[in-house]
């Protein structure tokens, strides 16, 4: 590789490579605000997926379905 700048980013990449993230994080209020969203939502997320994926929310959630499944094939 020669080192030289491309006249033109081709590749995805090349492109990602070029973009200038600093002055976007510095400018642009929606990536300090997408940055803050994410972070405080997080722990919200990670509590509702401890509760919904719990062995006994998960056998519930099974034995409802077979109970569904028995009044179909019931008739």
């Amino acid at each position: 590789m020669s080192g030289r700048m491309m006249k033109y980013p081709y590749t995805l990449t090349a492109k990602i490579g070029m973009f200038p993230f600093k002055h976007h994080m510095s400018k642009s209020w929606i990536y300090k605000y997408y940055a803050v969203g994410v972070l405080t939502t997080f722990p919200i997320f990670v509590w509702l997926n401890d509760k919904i994926n719990s062995p006994g929310n998960i056998k519930k959630y099974e034995d409802q379905m077979a109970k569904e499944a028995a009044l179909l094939h019931e008739h």
